[in-house]
């Protein structure tokens, strides 16, 4: 009996899985019976999703994340014809898995009007729009996580009213939007670094704008120098990294086994013994 463990991209074919092991891939097989069995058990290629060639090997197709967990292939065969009937049982761990979703995480400070103006709501709206703006050819979104308004005491003065800001900055995935575009274009480190400097541009132009004019402080203005970006990555609900329980894929986002689960956008999955299914999101 032997354990492998494949990993499948999510709503991608598998690669060929194998019904024999090497050993044997070299010899002649009379009369071979090839059976697979998955989670949901006995597997034909009766089903779409499902596609086992003559000599056992199993494409999924499309796989989704409930289609993770173990498959097993048997294999009777004989070597000579005089021999009797010999059987191999291979048993395959399946699961599905995502890039991570990498991001910015944006946080910066404005001097406001008082806390409870009105004046305050639109600014907000009109930077979110500005920002969203900047990145939009890029197939990038800025959208507002919290914004909070404090009132702030001075070293050498009273108190002032500034609002909080924090955004995130992601990168669509062009592909999936049917564009045709190059790869190295479509990289999405790339956009989001691309981002990253147009969004730090503006606000350095804010505070050199306000430098070379006479004209008093407006109301809402940035204030300069507390504008950071943090880059974040992340996985879907439900999926994690863990490079020690998977090696062959420890850069990705794997489907949380049963036992554990992620609820929201974490990066690893969470202990929960009361989980029995795979990319399980609540404990």
């Amino acid at each position: 009996l032997f354990s492998v463990k494949v990993y499948v991209k999510l709503d991608h074919n598998s690669p060929h899985i194998l019904c024999v092991t090497n050993h044997l891939r070299n010899s002649e097989l009379i009369d071979p019976i090839f059976r697979w069995s998955g989670p949901g058990g006995y597997l034909s290629s009766e089903n779409s999703s499902v596609q086992i060639s003559p000599t056992g090997t199993l494409i999924l197709r499309r796989f989704k994340s409930d289609l993770s967990g173990v498959y097993t292939c048997t294999l009777v065969y004989k070597l000579t014809a005089a021999q009797p009937d010999k059987k191999l049982i291979i048993k395959y761990l399946i699961y599905a898995y995502s890039d991570p979703q990498y991001h910015y995480e944006l946080t910066v400070r404005y001097h406001a009007a008082p806390c409870n103006s009105f004046h305050n709501i639109f600014f907000e709206k009109a930077l979110l729009q500005v920002l969203s703006k900047l990145v939009a050819e890029l197939s990038c979104e800025v959208t507002l996580i919290k914004s909070e308004c404090h009132h702030v005491k001075m070293q050498r003065g009273g108190l002032q009213n500034e609002i909080f800001f924090t955004f995130s900055v992601t990168c669509l995935d062009r592909e999936k939007n049917n564009r045709l575009c190059q790869q190295s274009a479509c990289a999405t480190s790339r956009r989001l670094n691309k981002a990253k400097y147009l969004i730090e541009r503006f606000f350095k132009q804010e505070v050199e704008v306000r430098r070379k004019t006479a004209e008093p402080l407006p109301e809402i203005y940035y204030i300069e120098g507390t504008l950071q970006m943090v880059w974040v990555d992340r996985c879907y609900p439900g999926y994690g990294m863990n490079a020690v329980r998977h090696p062959g894929c420890p850069e990705c986002c794997v489907v949380c086994s049963p036992g554990s689960y992620n609820p929201s956008n974490g990066i690893h999955c969470l202990q929960c013994d009361s989980s029995l299914i795979y990319g399980a999101t609540k404990c």
